[in-house]
C-alpha cells in the first residue's frame, strides 16, 4: 500500500499543531518489563493537514518496530468497545456492515477531520496477532507557523519493548486472550489508565480477514 507521504512545509504558513501522548496500555510483554517501566509513551505532534497513516507511521518508528502489520484508530469510551468508531486500513465497503462501524480509511482521514479537542482520548491498536494498545491522549491543540517537518517526536518515556519477544522460552508467560467468545469474562495484563499495568478488560472488535487490508 502506497504511503501518503509526511508533510514539510517549504513557507511558513499557519495550520493546527496536534500534541498526542501515545500510551503503551497492553502488549506480549512480561512482568519483568512492565517492573523495569512503569510508563512507556511517546508524545508526538502531527499537523491538523496529516492523516491517521501519518500518525501510524510516526508511532511506528516511536516505538521502535520494524515489521508492519493490520492496524486501526477506534473513537469510543474505551478500547474496543461496541460502538466506537474505528478508522481502518483501505478496504473494500462490499466486505463491510454498518454494525462495523467504519468511518473511514487510515489514509484518507486528516487529523483536522477529527475535531479533537484538548483533554480527548481516543485509541490505536497495533498487530491483531500480538495485540498493542494505545491510548492517545490529546495534550493540546495549538497554530504552528514555523515551517518545520512533522510529524515529529518530543518526548519518550520508558523502553521500547521488543516487536517479537521469545516468551515461549520465558517462564513468566504473557497473560493472553484465547478465546474472542468469552472475552467479557476475561482480561489482558497491560497499562491500565493513571501509567500503572494492571488489568485491562476489553471487548476484541471483529475486524475482515480481507485480501484488500493487505
Amino acid at each position: 500500500m502506497k504511503k501518503t507521504p509526511s508533510k514539510t512545509t517549504g513557507k511558513k504558513t499557519s495550520e493546527k499543531l496536534y500534541t498526542l501522548k501515545v500510551t503503551l496500555m497492553s502488549g506480549p510483554v512480561n512482568d519483568e518489563f512492565f517492573d523495569e517501566n512503569p510508563e512507556v509513551s511517546r508524545t508526538i505532534q502531527i499537523l491538523g493537514s496529516q492523516t491517521l497513516e501519518n500518525l501510524h507511521d510516526s508511532i511506528f518508528t516511536a516505538f521502535d518496530r520494524f515489521d508492519e502489520h493490520l492496524y486501526e484508530f477506534q473513537f469510543g469510551s474505551k478500547m474496543h468497545a461496541r460502538d466506537a468508531v474505528r478508522y481502518i486500513m483501505p478496504y473494500d465497503p462490499s466486505d463491510l456492515t454498518s454494525s462495523d462501524n467504519i468511518a473511514g480509511s487510515v489514509c484518507k482521514t486528516s487529523i483536522d477531520s477529527l475535531n479533537l479537542k484538548d483533554g480527548q482520548t481516543f485509541f490505536y491498536w497495533f498487530d491483531f496477532g500480538d495485540d498493542w494498545m494505545h491510548e492517545v491522549f490529546v495534550l493540546s491543540v495549538d497554530t504552528d507557523s514555523s515551517g518545520g517537518k512533522y510529524p515529529k517526536i518530543t518526548e519518550r518515556i520508558g523502553d521500547s519493548p521488543p516487536q517479537y519477544s521469545e516468551m515461549e522460552d520465558d517462564d513468566d508467560p504473557v497473560h493472553e486472550l484465547d478465546d474472542e467468545d468469552d472475552l467479557e469474562d476475561k482480561y489482558y495484563r497491560g497499562y491500565s489508565s493513571g501509567n500503572k499495568y494492571g488489568d485491562y478488560g476489553g471487548l476484541m472488535a471483529g475486524y475482515h480477514d480481507d485480501e484488500s487490508y493487505d
